[in-house]
């Protein structure tokens, strides 16, 4: 085992001493780092294959069908049909568009997506490169995406793709305000604005178990992160059934398949990042490093799907009432929880105390969101029962 979970630095030292022997140091040093970067690109491609499979069947079984089952074993080739079909189809770009931003958008909205994972620490060995600031890196290259939409809106010179354009950039603004500050409680407990040295700080105790600050800094920074990645309920920037189809109406073939692949790439690298920043990234028993990586984002992706498949779509204004007035509140009070947690070292007691603390607040958050919920209900019920009360004669 460990050999297995030393791999990446094995491998790296034997590929270094191999190359060094032919050729320059600095040559060296980059052709590691192109090596690194095919390489996470051959695994994100395989992921997002994946991805698409799993939620797929997920789906399919949440809804009582099969799902793909006719294109390879267990239909696990039907996204490999989907491409090669999307090779086919023909590129069509309007007459009066702006051929090179249009031509441009579909990799402004991808890259950014792949560029996160260069600083991801896969395993204590395994980061492309380890910057001091990585989680401002992640944050910054998270915002690019809202341009690629808007770009993609103004340059098809379609108005509906404008509108769809600038309503897409609304939302995902407005969820970037919370998520940003959902992170800021990670930033204060690790000490440390670095993926590496946030990871490696939860290696006793995972920051999503301290004392109610974890639990709601996650799920501020999931909520806001299936919003900025457009998935459901929060999709409205692609919805069918919307009047306004959204930004990339005017995109066909493989300039489409680009959004859509940068869509499934983001929501990998959401839960990539939630597992580093509140599941303990790397650190697991039993197996390497990497391979737990793997298995939290996986399973937060399992959680998105399942969302998708439960949860209605909601309306714009309920989904930027969610952001301001009700996700920024409670990423502004978990920052100062956030600050008395670390001041009185709540961190260093026992897990299972911690998780007892969080089960409580989960339970008694939950019971107050019930009660709001059913007060709501009725207050909308209220006028109709107070008609029918009315119009009924003895």
């Amino acid at each position: 085992m460990a050999v297995l979970n030393d791999l990446f630095s094995q491998v790296g030292a034997w590929l270094s001493g191999v190359l060094r022997a032919v050729l320059p140091a600095d040559l060296v040093a980059i052709l590691l780092v192109v090596i690194s970067a095919g390489f996470i690109l051959t695994f994100l491609a395989a992921c997002v294959t994946l991805a698409i499979w799993a939620e797929r069947k997920v789906i399919a079984r949440i809804q009582d069908r099969v799902g793909p089952n006719r294109v390879g074993p267990f239909g696990l080739l039907q996204s490999v049909a989907d491409v090669l079909k999307l090779f086919a189809k023909e590129d069509t770009i309007p007459g009066g568009a702006d051929r090179v931003v249009f031509v441009l958008a579909p990799l402004i909205a991808l890259v950014p997506s792949l560029m996160i994972y260069a600083v991801l620490p896969w395993n204590w060995d395994a980061t492309v490169a380890r910057l001091d600031v990585g989680i401002l890196y992640v944050l910054a290259l998270a915002t690019l995406p809202t341009v690629a939409i808007v770009v993609a809106g103004w340059a098809s010179y379609n108005k509906y793709t404008l509108l769809g354009g600038m309503r897409a950039a609304a939302q995902l603004i407005s969820y970037e305000v919370p998520e940003v500050l959902s992170v800021i409680p990670v930033v204060i407990l690790a000490g440390s604005l670095s993926l590496w040295d946030i990871t490696a700080g939860q290696r006793d105790v995972w920051f999503i178990l301290a004392p109610v600050v974890g639990p709601l800094a996650f799920l501020v920074f999931f909520v806001a992160g299936l919003a900025e990645v457009n998935r459901s309920p929060f999709d409205l920037v692609e919805a069918e059934s919307e009047i306004i189809a959204g930004f990339h109406m005017e995109y066909s073939g493989m300039r489409w398949a680009l959004f859509y692949l940068a869509e499934y790439a983001n929501a990998f690298t959401v839960s990539a990042i939630a597992s580093v920043l509140f599941f303990g990234g790397w650190h697991g028993p039993l197996l390497p490093g990497y391979l737990w990586l793997v298995l939290k984002a996986a399973l937060l992706f399992v959680v998105m799907i399942w969302v998708r498949g439960t949860l209605p779509r909601l309306r714009y204004d309920q989904l930027l009432a969610l952001a301001w007035k009700g996700l920024l509140p409670v990423a502004l009070v978990n920052l100062v929880l956030a600050v008395v947690v670390r001041e009185i070292g709540a961190m260093s007691w026992h897990p299972l105390l911690l998780l007892v603390i969080n089960l409580v607040v989960i339970y008694l958050l939950f019971r107050w969101y019930t009660d709001l919920w059913r007060a709501s209900q009725y207050r909308a019920a209220a006028p109709l029962l107070e008609a029918a009360t009315q119009g009924v004669r003895p």
